[in-house]
């Protein structure tokens, strides 16, 4: 007699979980029948991630050098050097500019060493390959790890799903290109949350495995920036919400022994991460608890003010409004992420009867959480939404739940089924058009809703790691214009000094010199060639459509946009700079005149020639000059001022106090110099014996 077959054990909930709010063998019983869990979906998803780390690590090679590089490669060599020598060298301890010693070195540990193996230094195109294909890996890690997570939740079609919207991100496909700092933290978010789920599923006799799995990515993510501490704090908590989800209230005195598990798991798991860390941290090793604590402290406030572009105004990054990261992360992430975290909010609850609660929770909770804390910390934030890159991939598993559900809805309706086909279809081929148009500088992308980047063009910040430097450089080189056998030397300005130098210096033997200039005064130095991108132009100017200006022989874009301009070098407005340095000022608006003739929209020359008229005492004149800047150049602080200057001395002391205040509206910190200048005016007329006209301007100081 044959016997029947056995009956597959399934783990059994305890009896303290039936008394809970959820039974877990419930879910259980519902993930083994899951039809989606097979052998063709992890097909899929195992093909779609090897093409996807193939592309993604072919796309990195292609990528321009992030103009942060600067600091992140300096820390590297410090880093190399600091385990080399065993800590003989302290370099690595206290970094000033840039701070780095508060950032965990792992990337830069890891890349630092397989650069210096390779013979690599910083001048050579290698080593930035090198450090780009890391990035590109870490980026693919981000992806699996989130797309995981999607899967240990809803099956293989979410994971498959999610790491299709992950990868046709381009944000965050353009940060996994050459992104050392929010890219790997991003990962080791990732990483760390996959696990967890993974983890809570099996307590209380959880794989040794999963543990590890924690434990890389909270050490990863820590050994990235301390801002990974927050992983910890993570962990606990869901231990928390898993053993009352899984035990009930009662389960705290009823179940000594489970409370024993979950408090030595959790309590290693944390601290073999935090030592983990420790280990790729200079400046943590020195003082294990303080020196972190102060690094997160910094962060929070993230201490480095810069001037950034947002809702078209040149706002100093203190002085953003509490919607900043919010309007940036709305604006910038593909429609199918965006319309699915909405909807996912909205069928919380069904997602919570449906599959179980804890993952789904992990998944909304750390999409969520960092966002909503540092606008209530009012956190300062600058290029955009990167600070926050890690909470992106979770919320590309709710999008991906959400587009699953309503398939749900729509399995009794073919028309609507169809019809959710076609729209998610297109909502995907749109980023993945801007993609393979940009593919190298996806991050550049907004979606349809905002406008695109046409519409933010002028309004927020595009390409402001100068990117697109390389491709200027490059078409220098297919011009003819550079090359590494010329005999003259050529001289590139640029506000990117960086960049251009590891581009140029060791690869043309010294022969293309680099000058850094500040766009605002890009003429006061001699040079060739000038490359300048748009992230230190203010908005009104790029809205005005003068720039780039008619100097400009090449204009790297982005679906037509401008990123970055080439302009030509020499003519009248050197002339007229040197003259002006020599105060030889009537020679010097001669100069001007001539460059403003040839080109009008040169709204440097125009400010100059304003300059040299307030030298020779001709406000009337100067007047004239600076509007002629204004115009060319909206928001010029520096033509408002030299305009006010000519009325206060032409004696429109009202006109003079309309442009100061303009001024001073756009940068505040130009009310010391416009102080100075009434003080001036006011002593000029005590001299010649006009008390009440000194006065008068005094008065008028004061009403500013």
């Amino acid at each position: 007699m044959s016997k029947k077959p056995a009956k597959p054990i399934r783990p059994q909930a305890s009896l303290s979980a039936k008394k809970s709010l959820y039974n877990p063998a419930k879910w259980l019983d519902r993930a083994s029948t899951a039809t989606e869990q097979d052998g063709f979906y992890k097909k899929i998803f195992i093909g779609l991630s090897l093409a996807i780390l193939l592309t993604t690590i072919v796309l990195a090679l292609g990528s321009g050098i992030n103009g942060d590089d600067e600091y992140q490669n300096d820390y590297s060599t410090k880093l190399v050097s600091y385990y080399s020598t065993m800590g003989a060298d302290s370099s690595a301890l206290y970094i000033d500019k840039g701070k780095m010693h508060y950032y965990g070195g792992f990337f830069d540990i890891v890349t630092g060493f397989t650069n210096k193996a390779l013979g690599f230094t910083w001048q050579d195109a290698g080593y930035h390959s090198v450090r780009h294909i890391f990035n590109a890996i870490f980026g693919v890690l981000a992806m699996l790890s989130t797309a995981l997570l999607a899967k240990e939740i809803a099956g293989w079609r979410a994971g498959i799903l999610t790491l299709l919207f992950m990868f046709l991100s381009p944000r965050f496909l353009g940060d996994s290109l050459m992104n050392p700092k929010d890219i790997p933290f991003a990962a080791g978010y990732a990483i760390a949350l996959y696990y967890m789920a993974l983890f809570f599923k099996q307590m209380p006799t959880p794989h040794w495995k999963t543990a590890l799995g924690i434990v890389l990515g909270i050490g990863l993510a820590i050994a990235t920036r301390a801002g990974g501490l927050l992983l910890i704090a993570f962990l606990f908590l869901f231990a928390g919400l898993d053993f009352l989800i899984k035990n009930g209230l009662g389960g705290i005195t009823s179940e000594s022994k489970i409370v024993g598990k979950y408090a030595i798991w959790t309590i290693g798991i944390a601290a073999a991460g935090y030592i983990l860390a420790l280990l790729f941290w200079p400046f943590a090793i020195q003082s294990p608890i303080s020196n972190p604590l102060e690094a997160l402290g910094e962060f929070s406030k993230l201490g480095v003010k810069i001037r950034v572009l947002f809702g078209g105004e040149n706002l100093m990054s203190d002085e953003t409004p509490w919607n900043y990261a919010l309007t940036w992360i709305w604006r910038t992430i593909p429609l199918f992420s965006l319309i699915g975290l909405l909807g996912g909010l909205v069928f919380l609850g069904r997602f919570f009867k449906k599959y179980q609660p804890l993952p789904v929770f992990i998944a909304f909770f750390a999409a969520l959480f960092p966002l909503f804390y540092i606008i209530y910390k009012d956190s300062i934030l600058h290029d955009g939404w990167r600070h926050l890159t890690f909470v992106y991939p979770t919320m590309t598993v709710v999008a991906a739940l959400f587009f699953l559900e309503l398939e749900g809805i729509f399995k009794e309706n073919k028309v609507g089924k169809y019809a959710l086909y076609v729209v998610l279809g297109l909502m995907m081929a749109e980023p993945a058009v801007f993609i393979a148009r940009n593919a190298k500088f996806p991050y550049t992308y907004f979606n349809p809703v905002s406008g695109g980047i046409s519409g933010a063009y002028g309004n927020y910040e595009t390409d402001y790691w100068g990117l697109s430097m390389k491709q200027a450089i490059d078409w220098l080189e297919a011009q003819g214009i550079i090359s590494p056998t010329m005999t003259d030397t050529v001289t590139i300005g640029t506000s990117f000094s960086y960049v251009a130098h590891a581009y140029v210096d060791k690869k043309f033997n010294g022969k293309v010199k680099v000058n850094y200039v500040k766009f605002g005064s890009r003429y006061e130095k001699d040079w060739d060639y000038g490359i300048f991108p748009s992230r230190y132009i203010k908005g009104p100017h790029l809205r005005s459509g003068s720039w780039p200006n008619k100097r400009t022989i090449l204009t790297i874009t982005a679906n037509g946009v401008p990123l970055t301009a080439i302009e030509q070098g020499g003519g009248a407005v050197f002339e007229g700079e040197k003259l002006l340095k020599a105060q030889d000022f009537q020679g010097a608006i001669t100069a001007f005149q001539k460059e403003t003739q040839q080109y009008p929209d040169n709204e440097q020359a125009w400010l100059k020639m304003a300059m040299a008229n307030l030298n020779l005492g001709k406000p009337a004149e100067a007047k004239t000059a600076a509007t002629k800047s204004i115009e060319v150049a909206p928001g010029n602080t520096t033509g408002l001022f030299y305009r006010g200057l000519a009325g206060l001395y032409g004696g429109d002391l009202a006109g003079a106090a309309d442009d100061f205040r303009a001024a001073m509206k756009l940068e505040s910190d130009m009310l010391p110099n416009i102080k100075n200048a009434y003080e001036r005016l006011a002593q000029s007329y005590d001299q010649q014996g006009n008390a009440a006209n000194a006065q008068q301007v005094r008065e008028a100081a004061k009403n500013l």
